[in-house]
């Protein structure tokens, strides 16, 4: 899988790389950063199955890393909001665009789904299985939620610690007047619609897949 998702990677790049050189695409040179902090949550999740392996998942290194995965997870599913940016393309070169930018979406969705498939897997074996999905829900609510915060508000993960007033008041301010920020709600529960119903379809996929008989 790993090996998959370094391929996806670099087609993404190769991808701007022409964009950029042939079609005008240099200025979304933040695609590729959007897409190193995808990657971030893919290795605290692999981090956090290593920990498990010997330690418990009640210490400071598994409640670390797992607070880390959470605060990071979010980026990998952002990369869609960044198909926003196609209204600043060049309507003669939008095909072109298109293709790039779903390129990178596509490898961020993978990222982060196979992030959270691993922790799912790890909880699977500790809790009961409508608990266990009732966290991941939870926790594709967050990233939904997270999104909007990122792209209309224009938080990210490291303003959790630099502006952190900042952030927890936006944040209770739309928990206590929601009346007043429909369109926070609005972006939240569609993101959450396709976040949870691509996960359950991957889900059932992988279960397929594994009572295929080996070979």
């Amino acid at each position: 899988m790993l090996k998959a998702l370094y391929v996806s990677s670099l087609a993404s790049v190769f991808l701007y790389v022409i964009s950029a050189r042939y079609y005008g695409a240099a200025p979304f040179w933040f695609l590729n950063w959007n897409l190193v902090l995808a990657w971030l949550p893919l290795g605290f999740a692999l981090l956090l199955m290593r920990h498990l392996k010997s330690k418990s998942w009640v210490s400071w290194q598994g409640i670390g890393l797992t607070l880390l995965w959470l605060a990071f997870l979010p980026n990998s599913f952002y990369l869609i909001s960044d198909l926003i940016h196609l209204d600043y393309a060049d309507p003669t070169q939008t095909f072109y665009y298109v293709i790039m930018m779903f390129s990178f979406s596509f490898t961020g969705l993978l990222l982060g789904f196979t992030s959270i498939y691993l922790v799912h897997g790890e909880l699977l074996k500790r809790l009961k299985q409508r608990a266990t999905h009732l966290w991941i829900g939870g926790v594709l609510l967050l990233c939904s939620f997270a999104v909007y915060l990122g792209r209309y508000l224009r938080w990210n993960t490291w303003d959790i610690i630099l502006h952190p007033v900042g952030v927890v008041f936006d944040v209770s301010d739309r928990i206590i007047n929601p009346v007043a920020y429909g369109q926070t709600f609005q972006v939240t529960v569609l993101f959450f619609i396709l976040l949870v119903s691509m996960y359950f379809t991957l889900w059932q996929i992988a279960a397929a897949v594994r009572k295929l008989p080996r070979g």
